[in-house]
């Protein structure tokens, strides 16, 4: 017997959507859509802590370095911070010349006035207003009808045309969005955009964006879907116009309704990158992008490092990801059933190079998204990692963070199976010793020297690669970061720290510290281990050891220049 506070009773279904042909099942999507991103503005409205200057700051270089070309970049007439990121995007020209900023604002004119005196000076932007449209906010928030609703909407789309007839320098792009879109008559939301139109007059060389939100998850992606296909074919300007379409979470289905969207004629999406956003969050752009990825589609966008994604994402908005979030999570690409091992081994061994992707339970090359096969095949000695991990922490005091227990377990496993029998701790720790600290050769670690200031560390560090010494010198939050952005400055390659780990190994020993580190190097996982007298010179080796793990030592720099330390 259901409860009487859980009482399915109370709701209603969505109305099916009437009175057009459905055609969409029968269409695939053959080309990415425009992509727009909301991390600044949607995403940062939902954070707990709204994000700082530098954190936005980090953030926009990151999408603008993926290859987004459309950046929702705030609110400014209703925040002053969002007003200064505004403005300083625009006086220091950090806006590239085939990326335009996106602001929003409600169909108020004094948020208007303000909002185009913040983007004064910019080359291209669009100026998205909106207002809600559903009966609900209509008849129990506003206490309007449909006619007094569209009078909002008309107004507002009148005072944007009229403020930017005042900015002649800039190229505007116009966008409206009907809010709710969702819960909104369908045949409603086209007649309050067609009013819009009416005021903008676009045409198919100079369009308009008319976004399509559900601003609320309502029902299932296909009602959105038909949502959309009706939209598109009763909107009777449809080449004036750039169907966009903003998809939220509440009911687990964004990415899929954008999707489908996408089937039903929309040509554009707004999302964040890890789908942060109100409630549940917003469409995650990056899951679409490998959506179509995975369907022979290229989502002009480069994904190819998301850990860098991950690792910019997570603290900036100091938010974790889920280690089964799609396509990206840390747990994504292992199998723990001996059986999915088995035929991915097999399918991996007849994979040739030159055919298209055929690998069971691997929809995609892990490759491609810097995964490494080793944590893909050889997860599943559940056993022998537990023991393995037992005896090192038992006989050394050695604690391996995750990561490093799924890459060792393989090898101990190898070496367990060649021997035929069972070894004993002492192995287990030369093996990984072997195959984890290598910070002697190429390169080595000579020695360094810090200098703290409030904002940052500087390290000046001697450096042998293959003999010869070198001085490297960096700047960061601590000392490994100073050491790493040492290395970036001089030989160009792309360092991320995607895990680090570091403990005392106990008391009366030369070696105090062991530090643990996995690095995401151009594209490619890679750990390293040291242990040292402590934590600041076992973590640098530790570093040196990944740099020497990952074979790209011939591309680093070899010019000499006087160092002391």
């Amino acid at each position: 017997m259901a409860s009487a506070h859980f009482n399915h009773r109370k709701y209603q279904p969505v109305e099916p959507v009437t009175g057009f042909t459905r055609t969409w099942p029968d269409r695939q999507v053959t080309a990415a859509p425009m992509w727009a991103s909301v991390d600044l503005r949607d995403g940062n409205q939902a954070l707990l802590e709204p994000m700082n200057v530098a954190q936005k700051q980090r953030l926009w270089h990151l999408l603008v370095k993926l290859g987004i070309k459309e950046i929702e970049v705030g609110f400014p007439s209703a925040s002053q911070p969002d007003y200064d990121f505004t403005r300083w995007l625009i006086e220091e020209n950090q806006i590239p010349d085939d990326v335009r900023i996106q602001v929003l604002v409600q169909a108020r004119e004094e948020l208007i006035a303000k909002t185009f005196e913040a983007l004064k000076g910019v080359k291209q932007a669009v100026i998205h207003v909106y207002n809600s449209t559903s009966r609900v906010q209509r008849e129990r928030v506003f206490g309007m009808d449909r006619e007094q609703i569209k009078s909002i909407a008309v107004q507002g789309a009148t005072w944007v045309r009229q403020y930017a007839e005042q900015y002649p320098e800039t190229e505007w792009t116009f966008e409206y969005s009907p809010e709710s879109f969702t819960s909104t008559e369908v045949e409603y939301a086209v007649e309050v955009c067609e009013a819009v139109m009416d005021v903008w007059q676009p045409t198919p060389e100079q369009r308009c964006i008319l976004n399509l939100p559900t601003t609320v998850e309502v029902g299932p992606p296909n009602h959105f879907a038909d949502q959309v296909e009706y939209f598109c074919q009763h909107l009777s300007r449809r080449d004036c116009a750039i169907i966009s379409v903003h998809t939220h979470n509440d009911r687990g289905g964004a990415v899929a309704s954008a999707e489908l969207a996408l089937m039903a004629g929309a040509d554009r999406v707004e999302g964040t990158l890890l789908g942060n956003g109100e409630r549940t969050g917003n469409m995650d752009i990056v899951t679409l992008a490998i959506n179509l990825y995975s369907q022979g589609i290229d989502p002009q966008l480069d994904l190819s490092n998301p850990d860098e994604i991950i690792q910019t994402c997570t603290e900036c908005t100091g938010l974790p990801i889920h280690p089964r979030h799609p396509w990206i999570g840390e747990l994504v690409y292992t199998a723990f059933s001996g059986s999915h091992q088995d035929a991915i081994r097999k399918s991996l061994k007849q994979q040739q190079t030159d055919e298209h992707w055929q690998v069971a339970y691997l929809p995609i090359d892990p490759a491609d998204l810097g995964r490494d096969y080793q944590a893909v095949i050889r997860v599943n000695s559940q056993s022998g990692k537990g023991g393995m991990t037992f005896l090192l922490e038992r006989d050394f005091g050695i604690s391996l963070p995750r990561w490093m227990q799924l890459e060792l377990a393989p090898v101990v496993q190898s070496t367990t199976e060649q021997q035929g029998g069972e070894i004993d701790s002492q192995t287990i720790h030369d093996l990984l010793i072997k195959h984890f600290v290598q910070d002697k050769t190429p390169i080595s670690l000579n020695g360094y020297r810090i200098e703290r200031s409030n904002a940052a560390e500087t390290l000046s560090a001697d450096i042998s690669i293959e003999g010869e010494n070198i001085c490297i010198e960096g700047d960061g939050k601590g000392a490994m970061a100073a050491f790493i952005n040492a290395w970036q400055s001089r030989t160009g390659l792309s360092i991320h720290v995607v895990d680090y780990a570091e403990h005392a190994m106990g008391e009366g020993s030369d070696v105090a510290a062991a530090a643990y580190v996995q690095l995401n190097i151009d594209g490619q996982r890679v750990g390293g281990m040291a242990v040292d007298a402590d934590t600041v010179s076992a973590s640098l080796k530790a570093v040196v050891s990944g740099l020497n793990r990952s074979g790209k030592v011939a591309e680093l720099s070899k010019q000499t220049q006087a160092c002391s330390a």
